[in-house]
């Protein structure tokens, strides 16, 4: 087959709509995909569903290009899409090197940081593979999976210091039920990405303790000041905060019935600990271990951010929902 050859890292709901996404795209492309689950591969190989994530979705990947062999589909790869939760990434690439991802581009579908490193997607990346800046491609929403399953119109914005390059990936994703922007701010999507996922724990939290819409509305209205606050000190360029990559993201992160984040928050409001509601949940929720990240990486830049720390308060000191959240109303405007 010719044309470009993409690598999908990662077995979940979003690695299952991308693939979607791709694969429903009229652009002439080879798809390849890991995932660790052997059980999984089989099932996809066999009966072309996953088993455990989007299963009503068609898989249409060649059945040769399902593997568990990460160094084999990287190797295959024009592109790679990295598509793990943050907290495993080091482990899924401990066997690949620097060399490996030489000259490839490099697209991070992941909106989390790197726990212990504190680094997001990008910079991970450039310091530890030396995978240059330019070959950095960003994915954002505001989008979820299991929309994107049920072919509901949603947007992507695709963000690279190469914006050649973000328009070239946009152009594999475009569907009749996506449509993509181009960014130049992979800084400031990526921790936009991240600083979200916070923001609807917080959100699940207010909700579990009893605060209703009118609250949650001041919520989020502080929550895209702080992303501001934060995004201007770390990357001062000029960007609207406001597009969908900034609010939209944040707006569907916090307030969608898909949103993890928000489940989790939820559950801790009502006294789940952290270990529990993770394990009834069975996904990953980023918030938690981002709270943490921001917490420490926050610690050099003393940017004002009441929401996130009082998520930190909870979720790492175990402090009060109740009292917390009490104590943030007097922090809001």
């Amino acid at each position: 087959m010719t044309g470009p050859k993409i690598a999908m890292i990662g077995g979940g709901s979003w690695a299952t709509a991308i693939t979607k996404m791709l694969s429903d795209n009229s652009s002439e492309k080879e798809i390849f995909w890991w995932m660790r689950n052997e059980e999984a591969i089989s099932h996809i190989k066999t009966y072309r569903h996953n088993p455990s994530y989007l299963s009503a979705v068609e898989i249409k990947v060649a059945a040769e290009n399902v593997s568990s062999d990460i160094r084999y589909i990287i190797a295959q790869a024009d592109y790679v899409i990295l598509n793990v939760p943050a907290a495993f990434l080091k482990e899924t690439l401990k066997e690949i090197s620097s060399k490996e991802l030489k000259g490839k581009k490099i697209i991070s579908a992941i909106k989390g940081i790197v726990p212990d490193d504190n680094l997001i997607i990008g910079d991970f990346l450039h310091q530890k593979f030396d995978v240059p800046y330019e070959d950095i491609v960003v994915i954002s929403g505001p989008c979820h999976a299991e929309e994107v399953a049920l072919e509901k119109l949603s947007y992507l914005t695709i963000a690279s210091m190469d914006v050649a390059l973000a328009a070239v990936f946009a152009g594999f994703l475009n569907t009749r039920y996506i449509k993509t922007n181009i960014s130049d701010d992979i800084f400031g999507t990526e921790y936009a990405a991240v600083l979200k996922n916070i923001y609807a724990v917080a959100s699940g939290i207010c909700h579990a303790v009893g605060y209703g819409d009118n609250f949650q509305a001041v919520l989020i209205s502080n929550a895209i000041k702080e992303i501001k606050r934060f995004v201007d000190a770390v990357h001062p360029i000029e960007r609207d905060i406001k597009e969908s990559a900034y609010l939209g993201d944040l707006l569907v992160t916090a307030y969608s019935q898909f949103s993890r984040n928000r489940t989790f928050g939820n559950m801790i409001g009502k006294g789940y600990t952290v270990k529990s509601a993770q394990l009834e949940m069975n996904m990953i929720a980023e918030g938690y271990y981002a709270a943490n990240s921001m917490y420490h990486i926050n610690e050099k830049y003393k940017v004002d951010m009441p929401i996130c720390m009082a998520v930190y308060h909870i979720l790492y000191e175990k402090k009060s929902p109740y009292v917390e959240m009490k104590m943030l109303t007097e922090k809001l405007s």
